[in-house]
């Protein structure tokens, strides 16, 4: 294997700077993850952004905050900004499980190990660097400083706490994804205007002194919330806010959000629109290694880049929606997709990649099949508020055609190198049935679902209805449990049809706001009938600007204010969850007695019962229904 140079990284190290000839540098990058040079990872992406556009760009990767913060300091003080990014997660998220505790490893970190960044890393970094040079602009971004934007929920603390610009004291905050607005700050800054100074960019956020008149630029309209300290008073102004917020997060043509906190005024830029497809491919197409840089060789594999180095992303964004998921909120609801010359262009890389081993591991994006899926008119999406295109019924003027994902997954089949290419993702599978979707007049639906199913199934299908409870999922923004039942039979025809053994991998959440602790029996209930054992299950995590959380928090739905039960307590949500596990002896006579307790024995005998009872059972009951219709139709005649 041939030995890259390590100027085909971006520098690290004040070595790797001199190596470059370069005296000054123009932008530092913090970030709390490990630097993977890969279009996977934000900090890669934002770095190849900074140099794409002529700026001399250097990372500081998981300083240590501890010491005599030399990490800070070691690369100088840039001409124009610092960047600071907790990292592809939320740091909090990254740190602790739903019933916080301490993870004991971090994917984004050689070897996995644990502890190389700190709890709200975003502010801890920012903090840090406006003590060291006060003198220079900072500019915050990712996933942490997105969801935290304005007056949030934090659970880790279980208090409301205030836009993360507040907190941490940077200038800026860029929310989503930050390509776009990240190059006219660019142009901007390079033009002699101060980044603090910056105003009339979209997609950026940043206080000013509240006695300070709002500029006026783009012709944008303001819509006030609620301040902060109202939000403190009133759970129901704050659960109000969530929705303006969401609302106009996801519109073409959005109002600037404006919100009081203490003597300042936050200010939130409207959105751009989204990317369009040659935006997408310059973003992919940029000079990555595709690799760690070579500073980990020792430290051990880095399991985040273990996990996609074989894969390829083809979309953004997510028009499901879901209550629970940061997703849209991060990346918008509307789908940015590559193009196939993009795609195919990767798949070139990756097969040259020295441990490639003729095995791609997914083709996919946030959801595997909503690739280059948007309006048929797109004016009707110009004006739209919803902020699901699926929910509660899929959108008549949503394009579902599933045709040019079947075309890539059949090109990328086609190519000498691959000897087969999986879909990791996760499959929306509402999508796929005719009964909930009823824009598959062409049958093109089946003919992705054939295509998935026999070439691009590793082992085992992910898919993820959350729930069984309509009640439940109506508040998740999920589709009936129903629709799931009719996915299987399909699934299950095309396995036989092909004679198969891929298992479906159904996820589900327990403890999420509108389920009831029977409502959990009885998904367990439903879920042994179909023969799942669960594996993979969620305890509910209310994450920053998610609808979950605003109920979690406020005990209301934020589009109605109307009240929604969760369960909070250790006790309440440990209940909810020893349901998934009904096959495991120990837990047997504690769902029987809870059962009877809650008036539901019922759901304890389904539980309970051995499948050769249940078959019996099933069988008697058939025969009695037998005799009833005979005894039926004797007495017609």
């Amino acid at each position: 294997m041939i030995e890259r140079p390590i100027t085909d990284w971006l520098p690290l190290t004040k070595k790797e700077v001199e190596k470059r000839g370069w005296d000054e540098l123009d932008v530092i990058l913090i970030s709390g993850d490990a630097y993977v040079d890969h279009p996977a990872f934000g900090t890669a992406v934002i770095g190849r952004i900074i140099e794409s556009e002529g700026f001399k760009i250097a990372i500081v990767a998981q300083p240590n905050w501890k010491d005599d913060l030399r990490d800070f300091k070691k690369l100088g003080k840039p001409k124009y900004f610092f960047g600071v990014t907790a990292g592809c997660m939320d740091s909090m998220v990254n740190h602790y499980t739903a019933n916080k505790r301490l993870r004991s490893n971090d994917s984004y970190t050689p070897g996995g190990e644990a502890g190389y960044r700190p709890d709200y890393a975003t502010t801890v970094y920012t903090k840090i660097l406006k003590e060291l040079y006060p003198d220079v602009p900072v500019l915050i971004g990712g996933i942490e400083a997105s969801l935290r934007r304005v007056t949030h929920y934090d659970y880790w603390q279980d208090k409301l706490l205030p836009s993360i610009l507040f907190d941490s004291g940077a200038d800026m905050l860029v929310y989503g994804m930050g390509e776009q607005p990240l190059r006219e700050i660019l142009r901007l800054v390079k033009q002699g205007v101060p980044l603090d100074t910056i105003r009339n960019v979209n997609q950026i956020s940043y206080l000013q002194p509240a006695s300070e008149p709002l500029g006026e630029f783009n012709n944008w309209d303001t819509v006030e919330i609620s301040s902060h300290e109202i939000c403190l008073k009133d759970k129901l102004k704050y659960a109000a806010n969530f929705k303006v917020v969401e609302v106009e997060s996801n519109k073409w043509q959005a109002n600037r959000i404006i919100q009081k906190v203490a003597d300042k005024t936050l200010v939130i830029n409207p959105p751009f629109k989204t990317m369009e497809e040659k935006e997408m491919d310059i973003s992919f197409d940029l000079p990555y290694t595709r690799m760690p840089h070579p500073k980990y060789k020792k430290r051990g594999p880095i399991p985040s880049y273990e996990m996609i180095k074989f894969s390829i992303n083809m979309h953004r964004g997510c028009f499901g929606g879901c209550s629970f998921c940061t997703i849209s909120a991060h990346q918008g609801k509307f789908i940015a997709s590559r193009s196939e010359k993009s795609i195919m262009k990767e798949v070139d890389q990756i097969v040259k990649h020295p441990e490639f081993k003729g095995y791609i591991s997914d083709l996919g994006g946030p959801s595997a099949n909503m690739y280059q899926m948007k309006g048929k008119d797109e004016s009707i999406c110009n004006r739209c508020q919803s902020p699901s295109c699926i929910h509660p019924v899929i959108c008549s003027n949503l394009d579902t055609s599933h045709t040019p994902l079947t075309e890539i997954y059949k090109k990328v089949d086609a190519h000498p190198s691959v000897k087969k290419a999986f879909v990791g993702s996760g499959v929306r599978y509402d999508l796929l049935v005719d009964d909930f979707n009823k824009n598959n007049q062409d049958g093109n639906h089946d003919v992705y679902m054939e295509q998935l199913v026999t070439r691009h199934v590793s082992g085992r299908l992910k898919v993820a209805p959350e729930h069984t409870s309509d009640a439940t999922l109506r508040v998740m923004r999920k589709p009936s449990f129903k629709y799931f039942r009719k996915f299987k039979e399909k699934y299950d025809n095309i396995q036989a049809k092909h004679n198969l053994k891929q298992p479906l991998i159904p996820y589900f959440i327990s403890s999420h706001p509108g389920c009831e602790e029977a409502d959990m029996a009885n998904l367990a209930a439903e879920t042994k009938d179909l023969g799942f054992q669960l594996e993979q299950v969620q305890d509910f995590t209310p994450t920053p600007m998610t609808v979950a959380e605003v109920i979690y928090y406020s005990g209301v739905h934020p589009y109605t204010l109307l009240p929604i039960k969760t369960a909070k307590t250790k006790e309440e949500k440990q209940n909810q969850n020893n349901y998934f596990f009904w096959y495991k002896p120990e837990f047997k006579d504690w769902i029987r007695k809870r059962l009877h307790k809650l008036n539901r024995p019922d759901l304890a005998d389904r539980l309970l019962k051995s499948q050769k009872q249940a078959a019996i059972d099933k069988i008697i009951g058939e025969s009695e229904s037998a005799k009833a219709k005979k005894r039926k139709n004797y007495f017609k005649r």
